[in-house]
C-alpha cells in the first residue's frame, strides 16, 4: 500500500486533471490539425538532372515535452538528437533529389543571424501558408485565390540573397519540425478527457519543407503537414520524417513511406 502522503499527491493531480477537463469543456478548442498538403507555384518545374543547383540549409529543429495545460517546454537533449538524426537522414537522401545539391556552409556572426532569422522566417510562412491558404475557409483577403487555377504567390523577400552560400545555387531547400511529446500529466488528461466525452490530443508534430528561389525570395515548392509521423529523437523515426517532408518534391525519386501502425504520441504513422 501507499502512504496516505503519496495517495493525496495522486489524488490532487486527478483533481487537476478533471479541473482542466472541465475548463477545457467550457471553453473549446482552437487549434487546427492540418492534414498533409503541397504545392507548386505556378509555371515552376524543376525536372530531374537540370542542371540547377540546390542549396540545402541547416534544418530548423526544436523538440519540447508538452504539461498538461498544453504548454511547450523545450528539451535541449531531445531537441540535439533530432537535429542529428534529422541531418543525417538529410544527407541521405539528397542524392535522390535529382539534381546538384550543395550543403551551406557554416555561418558564423552576421551570417549566423541571418540564417536564424530566415530559417524562423520560413516557419512562419509555411504555416501561414497551411492556415490561410490550404484550408479555405480561413484564406486571407489577399490569399483568396482559386488554387485549382494553380495560384500559389508567397515569398520569402530578395534577402535571401544574402544567405551563406547562396551565389552558388539557383535555389535554397529550407526545413522545418517542431515536435512536443506529451508528458505524463497530458498523457493523464488525455484519459480522463476520454471518460468525460471531451478529446486531447498529447503531442504535437508539425513540419514543413520548401524549396525558394534565391534570387527572387519566391516560394516555389512546398511540402507541409501538422500531424507528422516518426519520432525525430530516434534515427528511423528521423528518416521517416525527412522522406514525409520530401514527399513529391519536384524531380525526386524519394519513394512514399509504406503504411504503419500509428505512433503512440499523437503523430501520423
Amino acid at each position: 500500500m501507499l502512504p496516505f502522503l503519496k495517495w493525496g499527491h495522486v489524488m490532487r493531480a486527478i483533481l487537476s486533471v478533471l479541473g482542466a477537463a472541465i475548463l477545457y469543456c467550457a471553453i473549446g478548442s482552437s487549434s487546427v490539425l492540418a492534414q498533409e498538403r503541397s504545392a507548386v507555384r505556378q509555371g515552376f518545374v524543376l525536372p530531374p538532372q537540370s542542371g540547377k543547383t540546390i542549396l540545402v540549409l541547416r534544418p530548423s529543429v526544436r523538440v519540447a515535452e508538452q504539461s498538461t495545460g498544453g504548454l511547450a517546454e523545450p528539451r535541449a537533449e531531445w531537441t540535439d538528437q533530432a537535429r542529428a538524426h534529422i541531418g543525417a537522414a538529410l544527407v541521405e537522401l539528397q542524392r535522390q533529389l535529382g539534381n546538384t545539391v550543395i550543403a551551406a556552409p557554416e555561418a558564423y556572426g552576421e551570417d549566423a543571424r541571418t540564417v536564424a532569422e530566415h530559417l524562423a522566417l520560413f516557419g512562419a510562412v509555411s504555416d501561414a501558408v497551411v492556415q490561410y491558404q490550404f484550408f479555405v475557409g480561413n484564406r486571407l483577403p489577399t490569399k483568396k485565390r482559386d488554387n485549382k487555377a494553380g495560384q500559389f504567390d508567397w515569398s520569402l523577400g530578395p534577402d535571401v540573397a544574402k544567405l551563406p552560400g547562396a551565389d552558388q545555387a539557383d535555389y535554397a531547400l529550407f526545413l522545418h519540425t517542431d515536435d512536443q511529446y506529451g508528458s505524463t500529466g497530458r498523457k493523464m488528461l488525455q484519459i480522463v478527457g476520454a471518460i468525460a466525452g471531451v478529446g486531447f490530443t498529447s503531442g504535437v508534430h508539425k513540419g514543413s519543407a520548401g524549396l525558394v528561389d534565391l534570387k527572387t525570395g519566391d516560394l516555389l515548392w512546398l511540402n507541409a503537414d501538422f500531424q507528422m509521423g516518426g519520432d525525430v529523437r530516434e534515427a528511423d523515426g528521423a528518416m521517416k520524417r525527412v522522406r514525409q517532408l520530401l514527399e513529391d518534391f519536384p524531380g525526386s525519386a524519394i519513394p512514399r513511406d509504406a503504411p504503419s501502425a500509428e505512433t503512440p504520441s499523437g503523430g501520423k504513422p
